[in-house]
């Protein structure tokens, strides 16, 4: 297992903590106020929730904008960003780190996808690698890059408030419809160490014969909370789980001067403690009593050892996902 601090940056760390240590602490103590705030709002909004009248789709279908993993002349980044494509219209889920990386830019010219070819955006939740970098992130402005061509004031669904510019930007406080027959379970909250009080929203679509098919960005408020809120909006069987569980356990990804910011950042934990093989035992054993037909995983927050356990002990018909990819989804 790798370090998470390089041993180089250990002197460096030693003469600061004095001055660190406070702040930490600090941090601590807010963090663990906003883990009981989530827990209650989620629990409210779990069971606030009414039915969602998602209507069967014929047809549903994920091309794979951006992601760790990339096929052959396609660009990998720590990021997201997917397009599905239903017989009722289309929805662009996330933008990755937008402007600041080449992943997006390439991979949609790659694929000739443009906003003209989406009827809406949504995003997962306010992180740099989900809604166009950190400058996007920390000016709360949902960014792409010029070569996705105008916006075109179109509808950009949001879990908490932030600007879009040339969207129309909405922000989503329950379930509710978004675009060509997929829905959102609303915002759901996690405490985050690092990054604070975090909302992020998943889809939810039905397949027709099927059941219904979920999306996480990185899946912060965990799988579990987010199949909860599943279950009040709809009781048709689950079909497919796709996208970010956030499971750094071995290492990060996008790793920088000897950081594994991943590890220590978005994981629901406090820095001195790490996430582990035991909380992904939890995990695969939660999706495996769901039930889920097919799984589809990001490798955008989860390490590949993870994600080889997740292969290999899911139950489901597993695919890691890549960037260029098209998977058919009501198949």
């Amino acid at each position: 297992m790798a370090f998470r601090l390089s041993p180089l940056w250990w002197p460096a760390l030693a003469l600061a903590s004095p001055f660190i240590a406070p702040k930490l602490a600090k941090k601590n103590r807010r963090f663990k106020e906003n883990v009981k705030k989530a827990e209650v709002r989620n629990a409210e909004r779990i069971a606030g929730a009414r039915p969602l009248d998602l209507p069967e789709l014929d047809f549903l279908e994920l091309t794979v904008l951006v992601e760790e993993k990339a096929r052959e002349g396609f660009v990998g980044d720590a990021g997201v960003s997917y397009q599905f494509v239903t017989d009722r219209g289309s929805l662009l889920y996330d933008v990755g780190f937008g402007p600041e990386r080449p992943a997006l830019a390439h991979n949609a010219g790659r694929l000739d996808f443009t906003i003209d070819h989406t009827d809406a955006v949504a995003i997962s939740h306010l992180h740099p690698d989900h809604m166009g970098g950190i400058k996007a992130s920390r000016s709360l402005q949902v960014t792409v890059p010029d070569q996705l061509g105008d916006c075109g004031n179109k509808p950009c669904f949001l879990p908490d408030r932030a600007a879009a510019d040339g969207f129309d930007a909405q922000v989503v406080e329950a379930p509710q419809m978004l675009a060509g027959g997929i829905g959102t379970t609303g915002p759901l909250a996690r405490s985050l160490f690092f990054m604070g009080f975090t909302e992020e929203q998943a889809l939810v679509a039905k397949v027709k014969g099927k059941g219904l098919v979920v999306f996480t960005g990185c899946g912060h408020p965990t799988i579990e909370v987010i199949l909860k809120m599943v279950r009040h909006i709809s009781d048709a069987p689950l079909y497919a789980i796709g996208g970010g569980l956030h499971f750094p356990v071995t290492s990060g990804r996008g790793n920088r001067v000897g950081i594994q910011f991943q590890t220590f950042i978005g994981t629901g934990k406090p820095p001195w403690k790490r996430i582990t093989d035991d909380d992904l035992t939890r995990t695969i054993a939660a999706i495996n009593d769901a039930g889920p037909k097919k799984i589809f995983l990001s490798a955008h927050d989860t390490c590949d050892h993870a994600l080889g356990r997740l292969v290999e002990e899911l139950r489901a018909e597993t695919t890691v996902l890549e960037a260029g990819g098209v998977y058919p989804l009501s198949d």
